[in-house]
């Protein structure tokens, strides 16, 4: 019979896309383990052949786990669920640190991590994301969906690489901290993983997020009524996070909009900090990424919906601007 842990394990989970330096990271972490703890390691390989879990230190001290093939960020991983139990409730350890796959999505392992089943064995703290500045130059890569998703997910970003960054790529840099205003609170610039631990042990901070059905559906439904579960197309988000507010709204890929009456729209908007968006108009699928000083348009490539988001400090009548989004809207299925 296993005696279950009282110890409230303090949890990192160290994330980022495929050769970012996250093992890296981790080896410069676990080297500053103070002598009589014992911290642990969970490790996810997409693939049925582990290699990183090799690199890390396998003395006394440390307990190293890893799951093989899948992803354990993905919701209903019950592998996770009983591998992290097990190391948790028969290691004891002081520190743990949870490693997914860079083809993970974070967001959701943290929502796992932070529902009450977890709080009374888990301490978790900031969710790290590790880019590589050597690549941010690189569009291909850093405009995938699941790339900006862990971006998202981070308080912390870790900027691997920092020494081979050229000025494009400092320039991105720049723009990310712009685009990223409301979720992350730090980016540190780390050479071969020297980051101290004190740096990122910081309490997590959760996001209030909210996704309901679309707000003029909203007004359609009785005082009575509760929100429908949103599972599909279209929906809207409001999340909350270091004193900003972040707007969205996702559509169907088939609606398709009057691209002059959206550019109007999103340019007569006031009290912003970023507006990004894209859209199926009747010029194509078209990116806008706003922010103060530019309001950049152009074509782009199909993406699996429509979607805008806006990130505000003050309140906005969302159901005005939704309105004035949907009036755009010229497909034969409106």
């Amino acid at each position: 019979m296993h005696i279950i842990s009282q110890k409230n394990v303090k949890t990192h989970i160290i994330s980022g896309f495929l050769g970012a330096g996250k093992t890296t990271l981790l080896q410069q972490l676990l080297k500053q383990k103070p002598d009589g703890e014992t911290w642990a390691i969970l490790m996810n390989e997409f693939g049925q052949i582990g290699v990183d879990q090799q690199l890390l230190p396998q003395d006394s001290g440390y307990e190293v786990k890893e799951l093989l093939g899948g992803c354990l960020c993905c919701a209903g991983q019950l592998p996770m669920q009983i591998a992290l139990s097990r190391l948790i409730q028969e290691k004891q350890p002081d520190r743990l640190f949870i490693e997914p796959t860079g083809l993970g999505h974070p967001a959701q392992l943290l929502e796992q991590l932070t529902e009450p089943h977890w709080q009374a064995q888990i301490n978790m703290r900031a969710l790290v994301t590790v880019i590589d500045g050597s690549c941010l130059h690189d569009h291909d890569w850093t405009q995938q969906d699941l790339y900006q998703d862990q971006l998202k997910a981070a308080q912390i970003i870790v900027i691997s690489h920092a020494d081979l960054m050229t000025e494009s790529d400092q320039i991105v840099l720049g723009q990310f901290k712009k685009d990223y205003v409301a979720y992350i609170q730090q980016w540190l610039m780390s050479e071969q993983g020297n980051i101290l631990l004190e740096t990122i042990d910081l309490p997590h901070q959760g996001i209030e997020r909210k996704i309901v059905p679309l707000i003029h559906i909203q007004k359609q439904l009785r005082p009575t009524d509760d929100l429908p579960v949103i599972k599909q197309l279209p929906y809207h988000y409001v999340e909350t996070s270091n004193g900003y507010t972040v707007a969205g709204w996702k559509f169907s890929k088939r609606w398709q909009f009057d691209f002059y009456d959206l550019l109007d729209v999103l340019c007569e908007q006031k009290d912003w900090l970023r507006i990004k968006g894209i859209f199926n108009t009747n010029q194509g699928w078209m990116t806008f990424n706003f922010n103060p000083e530019n309001l950049n348009y152009k074509s782009g490539e199909e993406s699996i919906d429509n979607r805008v988001e806006v990130i505000t400090q003050n309140n906005r009548d969302w159901e005005s601007f939704e309105s004035e989004i949907m009036n755009c809207r010229i497909d034969s299925e409106k």
